[in-house]
């Protein structure tokens, strides 16, 4: 097993006036990476921000911290290129969104970024499978996407599982409504890359929500390999 646990504050939960010290601040509370969320009011209805903001954040941050965009849009291909020139480092696209993930994915591995392949709740894990040996992380969706703030739905958990079971090695992330309540639930059936946004970004103290998270996945690894 090639994965361990990654920590993402999804940065649309702080202070949009203040963003660049609000990624810097996650950074420095033990963040693994950043989740940015890009909504484009056609495939979810909320708009967020593009490829100007994110280079402008890259600028504030420096080369290190990865950025993995959520790609909330419904041409996905349209900005493969200007996020790769903006410095993102992972490119998560719905596979609801376009017609040939292939292409799509060969184009963000030629810009330089890694693959993320995310579903919505609605959409059957087993989609998934045909590109699971092209892509570098699947994302199941543990909300609707467009929203922050809603209720964590457990009933995507078999998904995840699922995905562990048939590719032991992939980076799995889980994003929505994901904090210290619902963590065990997403570490026990698998996940190892853990979006939160208000629980960690809105905590008094976001070091130790996100020691908190990533202790739990950690130790739901190590029992898995010991299981095996």
């Amino acid at each position: 097993m090639s994965y361990s646990a990654k920590i993402g504050p999804s940065i649309l939960s702080s202070d949009l006036a203040c963003l660049g010290s609000e990624c810097v601040r996650m950074m420095e509370c033990g963040a693994d990476y950043l989740h940015l969320d890009v909504m484009d009011g056609h495939f979810v209805p909320n708009i967020t921000f593009g490829h100007p903001m994110v280079e402008c954040l890259r600028k504030c941050v420096g080369p290190d911290p990865f950025f993995d965009m959520h790609m909330m849009v419904s041409r996905p291909e349209q900005w493969v290129q200007p996020m790769a020139a903006a410095g993102a480092s992972q490119y998560t696209f719905h596979l609801e969104a376009t017609t040939n993930a292939g292409n799509l994915i060969k184009e963000i591995r030629q810009n330089g970024m890694k693959v993320g392949l995310a579903i919505k709740p609605g959409t059957t894990v087993e989609v998934l499978a045909p590109w699971a040996g092209q892509i570098d992380m699947a994302l199941v969706m543990t909300v609707e996407p467009g929203f922050g703030g809603q209720k964590f739905m457990e009933d995507m958990m078999p998904k995840v599982s699922w995905l562990r079971s048939q590719f032991p090695s992939l980076d799995i992330e889980v994003d929505g409504g994901v904090g210290p309540s619902t963590i065990h639930k997403c570490a026990e059936a698998g996940a190892n890359m853990i979006v939160s946004g208000s629980a960690v970004v809105s905590s008094d103290d976001p070091r130790s929500v996100i020691a908190m998270l990533r202790t739990a996945v950690s130790e739901a690894i190590q029992k898995r390999s010991l299981d095996r």
